[in-house]
């Protein structure tokens, strides 16, 4: 007979299992769905979660307060914030518009999508990058045994909460607090390692500590877009693979950088150069997906910020494009009237939305490409982006520029 007080909780994994079979136009696979039903979600979400307000903010939800709430967030197919402000917000904090997510549990669907693409079988020896709340290595840790399973967590709190998780579902986690993106040698070399944060270069660490055909798989992200899954397998002295339109995780925190326009970027000594495009500021901005992955890779370290209403006489609107090293930037002005034609301003050794321009129309020439048609080849000393084969790169890194 059925344990009355589990009722509630076995319809809500019922109902769970159900939301990501539709997201993934199939039911999950079979040793999956197991997983999740022996290792419920809501035993590894904080008393305190973080939720999206009619703001645009996140506002906090306490299990004690708003058990409803709290649990109905704990089994629906979303993320779930589980720590603001990399842990330094106060408890309760002042103003909302402050509050930033610094970690989380991804969206079911997404862990399910994952775990799924690494194809794992029980024995193998899995390195997870991000621990998080815990509930990914516990459901890696149910499929593949005792022992099988290391896991870095950056952030010490987080690192705990999710050991204590752990330790009370009985599972068997080699849980470390540490830096991710070296890996863990002591237990190398690994079949798998996955990646739940994302990243804007995969560390050469992972590659040197996984076997020849193994796989290490990532969420990708570029200072202009942060979406898509990278899928690598890794060969004697290199390794490659392709994107998959999937995911968007929170940045791995040693690739942080944190940049703003006027802080950082625009000087009142600046005389930018005048001109027009024809191009819409928002072509690359927006949910323009696909669009935006691919001059993600084409340019590299260009990002975008809007700003509405700036205070300038005949400008409604402006879209701020600049590189991560603060050198360059662009400007384009919408004046909030129906018209094809934008005023430009650009400033730095590089003519920034000339080079969006020019991707834009490199994108266009090659039939809109989506992320499937990308991939990634990363050696030692360099990792490049390609388009259709790994012949035709699209945009290369040397080791000197990678971003530290």
């Amino acid at each position: 007979m059925t344990d009355p007080v589990h009722r509630p909780e076995q319809a809500a994994v019922r109902g769970l299992l159900r939301a990501v079979g539709e997201a993934l136009d199939g039911p999950a696979p079979r040793e999956w769905q197991e997983a999740i039903e022996a290792v419920p979600r809501h035993r590894f979400l904080p008393e305190r979660i973080w939720l999206e307000d009619d703001r645009g903010g996140y506002e906090p939800c306490d299990l004690s307060t708003d058990h409803q709430r709290w649990f109905e967030a704990a089994y629906a197919d979303a993320p779930v914030v589980t720590q603001v402000n990399d842990g330094q917000a106060s408890a309760d904090p002042p103003d909302p518009a402050d509050v930033w997510p610094s970690s989380s549990a991804s969206a079911p669907s997404i862990v399910v999508r994952m775990l799924r693409d690494l194809d794992v079988r029980p024995g193998m020896n899995v390195l997870e990058i991000g621990t998080g709340t815990g509930w990914n290595a516990a459901l890696l840790a149910h499929r593949l045994g005792s022992g099988c399973v290391t896991s870095i967590e950056i952030d010490s709190e987080v690192s705990e909460q999710a050991w204590a998780s752990l330790n009370a579902a009985g599972l068997d986690v080699d849980l470390i607090c540490g830096d991710g993106s070296l890996g863990r040698p002591r237990r190398q070399p690994y079949d798998r390692i996955v990646s739940t944060c994302s990243v804007r270069r995969v560390p050469w660490a992972w590659i040197e500590q996984t076997r020849p055909g193994g796989i290490v798989l990532t969420p990708w992200d570029t200072p202009l877009l942060c979406w898509g899954l990278l899928k690598l397998t890794v060969e004697r002295d290199l390794a490659q693979g392709r994107f998959s339109p999937h995911s968007a995780f929170m940045l791995m925190r040693n690739q942080r950088q944190d940049l703003r326009i006027f802080r950082d970027v625009v000087r009142d000594d600046h005389v930018p150069k005048e001109s027009e495009t024809t191009l819409p500021p928002w072509s690359i901005t927006g949910d323009r997906w696909e669009a935006r992955f691919a001059l993600g890779l084409r340019l590299g370290d260009v990002w975008t910020a809007w700003e509405d209403e700036p205070g300038v006489d005949g400008v409604a609107a402006r879209l701020w494009v600049a590189t991560t090293d603060a050198r360059s930037w662009a400007a384009v002005d919408h004046d909030g009237r129906p018209g094809e034609r934008f005023t430009v301003w650009q400033h730095g050794p590089r003519r920034l939305w000339d080079e969006i321009e020019a991707a834009q129309r490199w994108w266009e020439e090659n039939d809109r490409p989506a992320p499937q048609r990308f991939g990634l080849t990363v050696t030692a000393e360099r990792q490049w982006a390609w388009l259709d084969r790994p012949a035709q790169p699209v945009r290369v890194l040397d080791r000197e520029e990678l971003p530290r």
